[in-house]
């Protein structure tokens, strides 16, 4: 079935079964990856990690999408961001990336996403949480909405740039 003539997600009447602020971030997450895979899934190598006017690369907005999805569901889960966090996070803008590795991360961050949304209880939503070295303060909820809006964001970049690409190469 064509995703481009369905709803968006949150108007399918799907996980019902989910606390209403997860579903809100799960729908959140099905949109992104819908619409990633629509406007840049057919995007080439090349065209994935271009960087017209030295903008960031549609391949960095794709791996930042997944890896920021993980750090932020750290801080929720209570956590502090491991080494190997760390690296990925300042290996983002790195070029050269082939569409299968970009895609695959994507999908399995996604993946072990939903599946870390779906373990927060509704009575965890409202605890204390801090995001950082400064310790900023927050709450899960606070956390698991920004995970939704802030990869909503990257996908409209991730959009645009792939217009751009393409209609340099037309």
């Amino acid at each position: 079935m064509d995703k481009s003539k369905l709803p968006e997600p949150w108007l399918r009447g799907t996980l019902t079964e989910v606390s209403p602020v997860q579903r809100a971030i799960l729908h959140a997450l099905e949109l992104a990856k819908e619409d990633l895979d629509l406007w840049c899934g057919e995007l080439n190598d090349d065209e994935l990690n271009a960087r017209p006017a030295n903008i960031a690369s549609v391949a960095f907005h794709i791996r930042h999408i997944a890896r920021s999805t993980d750090r932020l569901l750290t801080y929720a889960e209570s956590g502090t961001l491991s080494p190997e966090q760390i690296s990925e996070m300042k290996a983002e803008m790195s070029q050269g990336a082939t569409r299968e590795q970009i895609f695959a991360e994507l999908s399995d961050s996604l993946k072990k996403s939903i599946a870390r949304v779906k373990s927060f209880t509704e009575g965890s939503l409202s605890e204390s949480r801090t995001v950082g070295r400064q310790q900023m303060p927050t709450t899960v909820a606070g956390l698991l909405v920004h995970v939704a809006d802030h990869a909503q964001r990257h996908v409209g970049q991730a959009i645009i740039t792939a217009k751009v690409v393409k209609g340099l190469g037309s």
